[in-house]
C-alpha cells in the first residue's frame, strides 16, 4: 500500500495501472497524428476502452477463479483486492474498438495499429504493481535473476523457498520491448522510409506478446488453469497459454492472409511490407 488515510487508501498497484492509462491517453493521439488520423477519434475511444478492458479482466479472472468466488459474492467486485487478468482485458479492447469502428465507420486496423504501442506500454508498467503487491511471481529459483518473497506472500507449496523467478520483470522488459519496437516502426513509416499496411502492426503484437508470455507463464508459479489440478496445472492447461498459442495463431494467419491479398491477377506476389531506402518512397 502506498498511502492510507483512514478507510481511503492508494495502492500501488492502482498507481501504476493509473499511470499505464495517461501514458496511454498521452501518446495514442500523437500516434493518430503521424497516421493521419483525426486524434479526437482515438480520444474518444480511450476512456470507454479503459472501463471495459478492467471490466472484462475482472471478469476473466472470476470465471477462472470461480470455485472461490462462487462462494465469496461480496468479492466479486472488489477489484482492489486484486485479481484482473491482461488476456480479458485484451478481449475487452478489442470488443469495445469493433463496436466503435462499427458504429463510426472507422478502420478497425487502422485503430488497433495505432492503440497496440499504448496497450504494450501500458503492461509494461502495470507489472510493476504485481512487485509491488508481491504477487505474479514465478517458481522457485536459484538464478542470479531471483527475487525474495515474503513468507506471507508466498504459496502453501512454496513455504519453505524464498527465492524465486521474477516473472513481472521478464513480462515488463518483454512489453516495453513491444513498444519500441512498434514506436520505431511508427516512425519510420511517418517518414516514409517503410509502408505497412493496416492491421501489420497488430499481428506483430499478437504474435510478440503471445510468445513472450507463453513463455514466461510456463514458469509462473499462480496459473489460471483451464485443466489440470491447482496451483500449477497438473495434467492440464495453463489459460494464459491458450489464450497466447490463440494470439499467434490470428497474428500469424491475418499476416499470411494479407501477404496473399496482395498478390496480384498475374499470379506476382506483392508484400503488405515495403522498405524504402532513401528518404522519400519512390525517389531513385
Amino acid at each position: 500500500m502506498l498511502v492510507q488515510l483512514g478507510s481511503f487508501f492508494i495502492r500501488w498497484y492502482s498507481l501504476s495501472i493509473a499511470l499505464a492509462i495517461l501514458l496511454g491517453l498521452y501518446l495514442s493521439p500523437k500516434l493518430a497524428c503521424q497516421r493521419r488520423v483525426n486524434p479526437v477519434i482515438v480520444s474518444d475511444i480511450l476512456p470507454v476502452m479503459v472501463v471495459v478492458s478492467i471490466l472484462f479482466a475482472r471478469i476473466y479472472y472470476v470465471i477462472f477463479q470461480w470455485d472461490y468466488y462462487c462462494d465469496h459474492w461480496s468479492e466479486i467486485l472488489a477489484v482492489w483486492k486484486g485479481g484482473i487478468a491482461i488476456h480479458g482485458a485484451l478481449i475487452g479492447s478489442t470488443l469495445t474498438v469493433a463496436v466503435f469502428s462499427y458504429r463510426k465507420h472507422h478502420s478497425f486496423l487502422t485503430l488497433t495499429d495505432i492503440l497496440v504501442p499504448s496497450i504494450a506500454m501500458g503492461q509494461a508498467i502495470g507489472r510493476w504493481g504485481n512487485f509491488f503487491n508481491s504477487e505474479a511471481f514465478g517458481l522457485p529459483t536459484s538464478s542470479f535473476l531471483k527475487i525474495a518473497i515474503s513468507y506471507n506472500s508466498r504459496q502453501s507449496l512454496f513455504i519453505n523457498q524464498q527465492f524465486f523467478h521474477p516473472t513481472f520483470l521478464y513480462e515488463s522488459c518483454w512489453d516495453l520491448s513491444i513498444c519500441l519496437l512498434l514506436l520505431v516502426l511508427f516512425h519510420r513509416i511517418s517518414q516514409g522510409k517503410i509502408y505497412l499496411s493496416d492491421g501489420t502492426l497488430t499481428c506483430f503484437y499478437l504474435i510478440s506478446y503471445g510468445l513472450g508470455r507463453f513463455w514466461i507463464e510456463g514458469i509462473r508459479s499462480d496459473p489460471l488453469c483451464l485443466l489440470g489440478n491447482a496451483p500449477l496445472c497438473e495434467n492440464g492447461l495453463r489459460m494464459a497459454q491458450v489464450m497466447s498459442l490463440t494470439m499467434i495463431a490470428l497474428g500469424t494467419f491475418c499476416l499470411l492472409k494479407m501477404v496473399k491479398s496482395y498478390t496480384t491477377c498475374d499470379g506476382l506476389h506483392k508484400s503488405p511490407i515495403k522498405f524504402y531506402y532513401n528518404s522519400q518512397p519512390g525517389s531513385n
